[in-house]
């Protein structure tokens, strides 16, 4: 498309006029053009129905009728050359496919827990869960706790769940992308958070249910493309924000990475060694993640080539975090986001031809288009309405009633969340060691499959898997089991010999019979120096603090 002033074509093109006859100029005739784009008919509704649109507009492009040349120049250097309307068909295509690979992850990943978990026989079985749920809260339940397991809560139908949820991924990650489908895998992964309880309250599965439940509107419109901008923005903003009210001195002071990379709750074998780097490194990163989570967030908002930036900057982050932590999908999902950052003249240049050639054109329903439309800005309003006040209850601690009202309503779905990752940094590193005894006298320790215990296994990979009850052991040993009441319940199934939950284990010290006795002792531990790792082998160093819950047995005699 050429584009050129009126004054000039005008006299070889008679016909150029509407049909009737109008001559449209100015900022009429900008949203004029527009106009003939279905996603922009709103800005000629608003230029002729709303006075302050109207009297803005036109003073703006005065102003830029006069400065032609810099309004050029400054259009180039922000969205790029050529300019035009910007379309996101692969950042879509690829969206839906990498949400289908995240949910798959995410079903897989609880399904090989979920007996020992939340099954019968688990730690903290989900019909025991919905029965205590239902007395306290009455009918008002089916509310609160929303989930498919108050229609079959057995080992069966927990099965079933995230068998679904599979087979629905599969789908989703192979093109099939009905939108029926993005509804079900989203009642599915949200029953599987309210059922998991403790085990379920993670960041990122509130942001995978935030972003499945935006993605089920994705298609055509643009409204929500600029809804999962608005999610990413957050999301990176609050992590860093929060940081900085907490009031954390280590933050403040840019030396939290160094702690951090030992006391975080699955380090990798990667972190031990970026942790011996020296201190101006870790300063810089420290400043390069306030940079990303501080700056950055607002770039997402930005025109063309700042958000392509900003998709770069946050990206080297995530691998970063991806390379010294084990954190489940949530790196990826990050990364999923960014796309929305990226048009197809962007992608087209990364995907090979082949591959973007056959992307599918967006299908745009035309049927009552005002209608859907209005629909779309509702929403819109409605996700910035929440999230605003939100945001604003964090920062400020001012509530507005009715607002507060709407939050509690809906917050039970996780469709709008806050976020804030690693508010606080821990300084030290607790864990958790259970033992078993016959004899009260002889200890022996069960190992688990992923956190520290035996000081000379290294720190491993294992995600985007997220052992859920080996990072819950974490989170235990920085209280107590008062705090953690679920802990006692974990140990009690150790000594009834649950198979379940054993499997959940790495190591288990009695395989003929479960022990008589068992208790959970709490040790610091740190990485070994350099020194100590050459000299002993052993990745970490532990002293004992003392006792985290004291011999129990199933005849309920303390030792």
């Amino acid at each position: 498309m050429l584009y050129a002033p009126y004054q000039e074509v005008g006299p070889h093109i008679p016909n150029i006029p509407l049909e009737d006859g109008k001559v449209l100029s100015g900022a009429h005739a900008v949203f004029g053009a527009l106009d003939s784009v279905q996603s922009k008919r709103w800005m000629m509704w608003s230029y002729k129905h709303i006075a302050a649109v109207a009297s803005f507009s036109a003073a703006a492009y005065g102003v830029i009728a006069r400065h032609r040349l810099f309004a050029y120049r400054v259009t180039s250097l922000l969205w790029g050359i050529p300019l035009g309307i910007e379309t996101y068909r692969a950042s879509t295509w690829l969206f839906l496919r990498a949400l289908g690979a995240i949910y798959l992850i995410a079903f897989a990943s609880f399904g090989v827990q979920a007996a020992g978990l939340i099954g019968s026989s688990g730690i903290l079985p989900v019909a025991d869960f919905l029965r205590s749920t239902r007395e306290y809260f009455g009918t008002a339940a089916y509310w609160n706790v929303p989930t498919l397991f108050w229609l079959n809560a057995s080992n069966a139908g927990v099965k079933t769940d995230w068998i679904a949820g599979i087979c629905l991924s599969v789908f989703l990650l192979l093109g099939v992308n009905w939108r029926p489908i993005r509804l079900a895998l989203f009642l599915l992964y949200l029953s599987i958070v309210i059922a998991g309880q403790v085990f379920m309250t993670y960041q990122w599965d509130a942001l995978l249910l935030e972003a499945g439940f935006l993605a089920i509107f994705l298609g055509s419109s643009s409204v929500i493309i600029r809804l999962f901008r608005w999610l990413l923005c957050r999301f990176i903003f609050l992590s860093g924000a929060v940081k900085l009210l907490s009031g954390d001195p280590s933050w403040r002071s840019f030396t939290a990475l160094p702690v951090h990379y030992q006391t975080q709750p699955l380090p990798t074998s990667l972190a031990w060694y970026i942790y011996q780097l020296p201190a101006w490194f870790h300063r810089a990163s420290v400043g390069f993640l306030f940079f990303v989570e501080l700056v950055v967030p607002f770039l997402v908002l930005a025109p063309r080539r700042i958000r392509i930036f900003a998709a770069m900057a946050i990206t080297v982050l995530q691998v970063l975090i991806f390379l010294t932590g084990n954190y489940a999908f949530f790196n990826i999902l990050t990364l999923s986001l960014c796309l929305f950052l990226l048009d197809d003249l962007v992608l087209g240049r990364l995907l090979p031809k082949k591959v973007f050639d056959r992307i599918p054109a967006t299908v745009t329903d035309d049927r009552r288009p005002h209608i859907r439309n209005a629909l779309y800005g509702c929403f819109a309003a409605f996700v910035l309405f929440v999230s605003g006040f939100q945001m604003v209850g964090m920062f400020s601690g001012l509530h507005w009633r009715p607002a507060d009202a709407v939050i509690r309503a809906i917050s039970p779905f996780e469709i709008i969340n806050t976020y804030g990752l690693f508010a606080v940094m821990t300084t030290s590193r607790p864990e958790i060691v259970i033992e078993g005894s016959n004899d009260g006298v002889t200890w022996l320790a069960y190992e688990f499959k992923y956190k520290p215990g035996d000081l000379a296994r290294p720190p491993t990979w294992v995600e985007p898997h997220q052992p859920r009850l080996d990072w819950q052991m974490w989170f235990a040993a920085l209280g107590n089991y008062r705090s953690d009441p679920w802990i006692i319940q974990f140990m009690a199934r150790l000594l009834e010999g649950s198979g379940d939950v054993l499997r959940l284990l790495g190591r288990n010290p009695f395989p003929d019979a479960p022990p008589h006795y068992i208790r959970a002792m709490l040790y610091e531990y740190r990485f070994a120096t350099p020194a100590e790792k050459k000299s002993t082998g052993n990745w970490w160093h532990k002293e004992l603090r003392g006792v985290y819950v004291p011999a129990i047995s199933l005849r309920g005699q303390n030792q």
